[in-house]
């Protein structure tokens, strides 16, 4: 009889996931096949969280039990290490915060919501299916991989495991690639709270509140994770009133009312202290409190668009797939893969798997939750972003991101050149939005953080009140910035674990990660690096980040392809060469996608697109004087920037076959029993925290 049952009670079991597939193929079907009618935003919503469930059931678990074999008896390096500085176990929940908090950047918000220019549909599918195949695998695999190796970074787990050549490129390409994308993090923070008391004030008082919870729960009350949390929620929505307070009191709002290059110098002295603190003290506790406001504005949204079903009114592609946008230049193939990089897959994320999270993780087990579930949550907050771009009128979209070289300095040239296109707007129209939002204007609000702002105040303001919609825009800069500024500190950590594994190569002593004058030398060396690149796209007149984010797009998808290498790699050298396709084919993807977007970069005669072209043309019009007084004074710094830019693309696409041509050199030598780089991971030790897990 109990035979008999069995099959019945597994096809029950199996019911309600074949649902959860039924639906979501629908969503996705209903999203891909609509032609000529609006889309209602909640099929996006449906979608996404089908996907993402089935994934995380099923791909995600058959990853974890059949190709990395998770152990959870085995010690991880934070009980091994345990230092209390910067080898600490700790809680899932709060390790989960952290990592996600330090992964989920200005890229799955701004990168969506400028992408958006394409349609709402090449970015949707690409964030979808990106993500389940691509991103969470990289993060979950760097994780575990990093996790059996002491927590060593990415590129010394490619020196261990490809050789002195792989690995020297891979060093080298991690290292330079990390200081780019800190300088432009930093640079969005800095003009997201430029002039931005409210913003300034309420990320400032993060700091303190961080610090207080982190004693709380080691010192004051030692494991009551509940009581810090609740603490420090109360504290941080705290902050949030106060900054709007602060913002309205003529007495105090000149204290956080700075320029960028003040605001710069900040942001450099917080990134030295994240890295040289001990990280229970501000980053762990920073990271984990951060986790809360952006999980609950995105949770919240998610809800406001499930009460409001607003509808989708971005066509699903628009006329601008063949490269001719305005927002930025580029062809739907391959700039919508380079654009959205965070959301689908990012290398930011092998840094942070392979950087401070493993030396965190207190069970192997957990590994599947946070690499791969984080990454799943970072998707549908890119998915939210692209609601958010989406549900405005395309003629609001194009004016707020269209730069005004594109469509003119007057509100009604812009309007003109943009209803030409067949997206009208008009001057009231987009004044009458400004004074709701309590801007003096909307046009030509580059970068996609001020849009998707306008885009979240709408959807919040029509759920929850139209009378505070001045409030929801501020509140989401603010929410914008906190999303970068996490992910910086994160990776300035990340970039002195890095210098001290190089360094350690030379001098074994230096690559002690809590000998403090080595943390004080490599803390100050990386802070110093991309603080000289954030120090000139601050005083750059043209603002930097329209010349370094198609750059940090590229860098960050090299990035992923550099930890797939590495991770393709490990699998082939121990024994699982059928299961290296989980990394081997979002690899392919990336080096074909990359290859082609850096070529164009660098070898483009278009001067929307070429960084040499745009920098010949510009030195042109300079020598024959027809370019206007104030364009004149900043064009060498503007033509230097496009040269540095085309260099920097040919130095790292360089750096990158090198990688893969020594990872398939390490594998055809594995394959046909040639001699290989020993595999480098730890010898397996008994865990004494696996009755603690368990009771946890």
């Amino acid at each position: 009889m109990e035979n008999k049952d069995k099959p019945m009670n597994h096809l029950f079991k199996k019911l309600p996931w074949i649902g959860v597939a039924i639906l979501g193929a629908a969503a996705v079907g209903g999203i891909a096949l609509n032609r000529g009618e609006s889309v209602n935003a909640l099929w996006f919503v449906t979608a996404a969280v089908c996907v993402y469930a089935i994934a995380y059931r099923f791909y995600a678990a058959w990853i974890a039990a059949k190709v990395l074999v998770l152990d959870e008896t085995r010690a991880t390096p934070a009980e091994r290490f345990d230092n209390g500085r910067d080898f600490v176990p700790t809680n899932k929940w709060i390790v989960f915060g952290h990592h996600f908090a330090a992964i989920a950047g200005p890229g799955p918000l701004v990168g969506p919501t400028l992408a958006a220019q394409f349609g709402y549909l090449p970015g949707t599918l690409w964030i979808l299916v990106g993500a389940v195949l691509g991103g969470c695998v990289q993060d979950m695999v760097t994780l575990f991989f990093s996790t059996r190796r002491d927590g060593r970074s990415l590129g010394q787990m490619a020196r261990d495991e490809l050789g002195p050549i792989g690995g020297a490129a891979a060093l080298t390409a991690t290292l330079v690639i990390m200081v780019i994308l800190i300088a432009v993090l930093g640079l969005v923070v800095v003009n997201a709270m430029k002039h931005s008391p409210w913003a300034t004030s309420t990320v400032a008082a993060t700091i303190p509140i961080a610090m207080i919870v982190g004693l709380y729960m080691r010192s004051i009350r030692p494991g009551r994770v509940l009581e810090g949390s609740l603490l420090g929620v109360v504290l941080l929505l705290l902050a949030v009133v106060g900054g709007g307070w602060v913002d309205h009191n003529e007495a105090l709002r000149g204290f956080f009312d700075h320029d960028g290059l003040p605001l710069a110098w900040a942001i450099i002295a917080y990134g030295f202290l994240a890295a040289v603190l001990p990280v229970w003290l501000l980053l762990a506790p920073r990271d984990y409190l951060s986790t809360f406001m952006k999980m609950g504005t995105i949770l919240l949204l998610a809800l406001a668009i499930v009460l409001l079903r607003p509808e989708v009114k971005m066509p699903a592609l628009t006329q601008f797939i063949d490269g001719s946008g305005p927002i930025f230049g580029g062809a739907l193939f391959p700039f919508v893969f380079i654009t959205i990089a965070c959301g689908a897959i990012s290398g930011f994320h092998a840094l942070i798997s392979s950087g401070t999270t493993p030396k965190l993780l207190a069970n192997e087990r957990d590994i599947r939750m946070i690499g791969y579930g984080g990454m799943a949550l970072e998707s549908f907050v890119a998915i939210m972003a692209l609601i958010a771009a989406t549900v405005l009128e395309p003629g609001i979209f194009f004016a707020i991101n269209s730069p005004a070289g594109v469509v003119g300095k007057e509100a009604a040239d812009a309007v003109a050149k943009i209803s030409s296109w067949g997206f009208p707007v008009t001057v009231e129209q987009m004044q009458m939005l400004a004074n709701e939002m309590g801007e003096k204007t909307l046009f030509a609000r580059t970068g996609g953080a001020p849009s998707l702002a306008v885009g979240m105040a709408s959807i919040f303001g029509s759920a929850f009140g139209k009378g505070l919609l001045a409030l929801w825009y501020h509140f989401a800069i603010m929410f914008e910035a906190l999303f970068i500024l996490t992910t910086l500190d994160a990776g300035t950590r990340v970039g002195r674990f890095m210098l001290q594994d190089m360094l350690g190569n030379i001098w074994p002593k230096l690559g002690q990660t809590s000998w403090t004058p080595s943390v004080m030398l490599t803390s100050g060396t990386i802070v110093a690096a991309w603080g000289y690149f954030l120090y000139i796209g601050v005083i750059d007149p043209n603002g930097g980040v329209n010349i370094l984010w198609p750059l940090f797009g590229i860098a960050n998808q090299m990035l992923a392809a550099i930890a797939l290498c590495v991770a393709t790699g490990i699998l082939v050298k121990s024994g699982k060469l059928k299961h290296a396709w989980i990394a081997a084919l979002p690899l392919a993807w990336l080096v074909t996608i990359t290859t082609t977007a850096a070529y164009q970069k660098i070898m483009s005669e278009d001067v929307r697109v070429g960084f040499f072209a745009a920098a010949h043309d510009m030195a042109a019009k300079l020598a024959s004087g027809t370019l206007p007084p104030e364009k004149a004074t900043v064009a060498p710094q503007l033509i230097f920037n496009q040269q540095l830019d085309a260099w920097l693309t040919l130095f790292f696409v360089t750096l990158l076959w090198v990688i893969v041509l020594d990872m398939l050199r390490v594998c055809y030598r594995q394959v046909v029993g040639l001699p290989v780089p020993p595999i480098s991971e730890s010898p397996h030790m008994p865990s004494r925290l696996v009755e603690d897990y368990v009771r946890d």
